[in-house]
């Protein structure tokens, strides 16, 4: 697979969404699992990362498709796939509806938290892509912040990235 990397900035004053690079990235994953999927962010909101509205996703989800999909259920979906999930943030109020709605609808073996209160790096890594940058996975950071995100896919960069992590914050990449 050749290398590709796109840069966006996002924010209340350019019309550029990271929403659509997201939710492509997690339908990728929920098709195909990586082994490991890090998702890395100090603040975590259980966003809404799909609207199946229209229906334009029920082939993907079967006889009884969601209408909407927040973050927590598509990770717990990928993790049902098989993948199994790194999730590192603070330990802070402001994350804890996420991970109870994740750890809830998770298979628990397939779950790896770790909290640190110096977290501050942001990253969502699959197998052979990523996304990385300033951005929390935060209403805030999605749809309202000035962010700069990249997303790769196709490198060693991500490869190296989950070595990282895992060498960081424990469970094997």
């Amino acid at each position: 697979m050749k290398s590709q990397e796109r840069t966006i900035r996002t924010g209340l004053h350019t019309t550029v969404r990271v929403d659509t690079m997201l939710t492509s990235a997690l339908i990728a994953e929920y098709i195909a699992p990586s082994d490991h999927l890090w998702l890395v962010s100090p603040w975590i909101t259980d966003v809404q990362v799909l609207d199946n509205g229209h229906g334009a996703y029920d082939a993907l989800f079967g006889d009884v498709p969601p209408q909407n999909c927040r973050l927590s259920d598509a990770i717990a979906r990928i993790a049902h796939g098989g993948a199994k999930i790194h999730v590192v943030t603070r330990h802070d109020a402001h994350n804890h509806d996420f991970l109870r709605r994740l750890t809830t609808a998770a298979p628990p073996e397939r779950i790896h938290v770790a909290q640190s209160p110096n977290i501050h790096e942001k990253t969502l890594c699959g197998d052979d892509w990523m996304l990385s940058g300033s951005m929390n996975f935060t209403i805030r950071g999605m749809a309202k912040n000035d962010e700069k995100i990249t997303y790769t896919a196709g490198s060693d960069a991500a490869a190296q990235a989950r070595l990282d992590l895992a060498e960081r914050w424990g469970d094997s990449a």
